[in-house]
């Protein structure tokens, strides 16, 4: 494959009518064949809100303007956030690519779907998300939505879990991963072929060409970056992970960048390839922004900005020498006598950038700061769109609605979190995680003495772990988090549970 060749304005005008014929062609015919639309089509699309629901994929809750890396340039998730609520503690259900997203589309834990690690090599085959299963795209394509889902799905390869199953229409993007940052394979409207670009503005610009021929809505639109993730197929000339190439607007700012680390004194800590990384993911996030300004604007243009719900989030976290490693909760030690794998539930790696903008509803530059999830997802865009639950369907998340709108309601803030590896993968663990807002417990089912406890309250950044320590008070805090982990367990029959050492 050759990254050096560039989108000529030719092959990008094929790309782009390419695109645009499928997507109308595919229209009538999926709508015909959609039940129980036709009733619900009978309510005037003004009465519902479009929603825009835009992932990336590995993005740090640190990796924005406002997160807290000073290196980051992002002038219009920064504006997003301005013009919306920002969740200040949103967290995953798992810090890995498939089971966070079978918990997004589900709102059910991965154990409870079977889908506990990603979707790789080492998983079955066949494994995937179960179409039977509850799905909130689905139930707004029944209540008379246009749906698409641009990008990364990651819920299954074989042709039974595609993304149609789930309420998506249209499916323009990759079944697995995405796999690099420029010329993909790509599959729109079942044809599988290179696609000639940066990957990063092929998914916008198919999200636009959705956008622009069903602006009178209403419309989802799923976009799923694959970025900021590290290539897979791409890498430098020594065999290591990179996000280059990016685009030249992108990468220029970048290039000579002489980033600032998070934790620069960690012992034996790779420098020099820690300082290439973040600049490389920076980057990777510069050109998210980029084309999330792209879309903003357009909305602008067309007068939908009003009745448009813009949701802004990632899949999980991510660590950039935090902790010494790199990567996410299959992260990797990033030292220089020392790239094993560290399994962890850190926050770095549970929590993500999360914004939400609705002028009809939600004050500009609001906070929401209890705690929230990717669970919570399901509830909260179908009271968003006036759309009914189903009355049997089992869900774990919770509609935060109201903490958007600023109302005081009961809420727990207590947080419970899971990542079984498949028994193949190296230093692979049974993870589990209860955090309350002052205190956090993680447990490895699997591995003995990899227990950690950290109290956040004063060591928010996880760097104190506390399990072997005498102070009552800490053993207090142990037992009752140990009680709650347990608690947590038991319900969702989750069945690796076993008595502490």
């Amino acid at each position: 494959m050759d990254h050096s060749r560039k989108r000529t304005p030719k092959q990008l005008g094929h790309c782009l009518l390419t695109r645009r014929s499928f997507l109308k062609a595919a229209s009538t015919a999926a709508l015909l064949s959609i039940p129980g639309l036709a009733a619900a089509a009978a309510v005037p699309a003004a009465r519902r809100p479009n929603i825009l629901f835009i992932l990336t994929d590995d993005q740090g809750p640190w990796a924005w303007g406002g997160g807290g890396h000073p290196d980051a340039r992002t002038p219009n998730l920064d504006r997003l956030r301005a013009e919306g609520a920002l969740l200040a503690n949103y967290f995953v259900t798992c810090p890995v690519c498939s089971p966070a997203r079978a918990s997004l589309i589900s709102s059910r834990y991965p154990t409870e779907v079977g889908i506990p690690d990603y979707l790789g090599a080492a998983a079955d085959p066949g494994l995937g998300l179960d179409p039977a299963l509850p799905a909130w795209p689905r139930l707004l394509q029944h209540a008379g939505y246009r749906t698409a889902l641009i990008g990364k799905w990651h819920l299954g390869d074989q042709d039974r879990y595609l993304p149609e199953h789930f309420g998506y229409e249209h499916f323009a993007g990759f079944r697995h991963g995405g796999r690099i940052s420029k010329d993909p394979d790509m599959e729109i409207g079942g044809e599988k072929r290179q696609v000639p670009g940066y990957t990063t503005d092929i998914l916008a610009d198919l999200a636009l060409d959705f956008i622009q021929q069903h602006h009178d809505g209403p419309f989802l639109v799923s976009l799923h970056f694959f970025a900021p993730h590290a290539n897979v197929d791409n890498r430098t000339a020594d065999g290591d992970r990179t996000w280059l190439p990016q685009n030249e607007t992108d990468w220029t700012a970048f290039q000579s960048l002489d980033p600032t680390l998070p934790e620069p004194g960690h012992p034996k800590l790779d420098v020099p390839r820690a300082k290439r990384m973040t600049r490389e993911y920076l980057a990777s996030v510069a050109g998210v922004d980029r084309n999330v300004g792209r879309i903003l604007d357009t909305l602008e243009r067309l007068g939908l900005a009003d009745n448009t719900i813009v949701v802004f989030t990632s899949d999980h976290g991510y660590n950039l020498a935090h902790h010494g490693i790199w990567h996410k909760g299959n992260g990797w030690w990033l030292l220089t006598d020392n790239r094993a794998p560290r399994p962890n539930l850190w926050d770095n790696s549970l929590k993500a950038p999360a914004f939400v903008r609705w002028p009809a509803a939600i004050t500009p530059g609001s906070t929401v700061e209890r705690t929230t999830s990717n669970l919570d997802w399901f509830p909260t865009l179908l009271a968003m769109a006036g759309v009914a639950l189903p009355a049997d369907a089992l869900l774990r998340g919770r509609n935060f609605l109201p903490l958007l709108k600023g109302e005081s309601v009961p809420w727990d803030d207590d947080f419970f979190a899971q990542y079984d590896q498949w028994e193949s993968s190296a230093g692979s663990g049974n993870l589990r995680a209860y955090r309350t807002p002052d205190w956090k417990l993680v447990r490895d089912f699997r591995n003995a003495g990899k227990d950690e406890l950290y109290h956040l309250a004063v060591d928010p950044k996880e760097l104190n772990n506390l399990i072997d320590s005498a102070d009552p008070n800490v053993h207090e805090q142990r037992a009752l988090l140990e009680a709650k982990l347990q608690e947590a367990m038991t319900r969702l029959q989750d069945r690796v549970y076993r008595e502490p050492q």
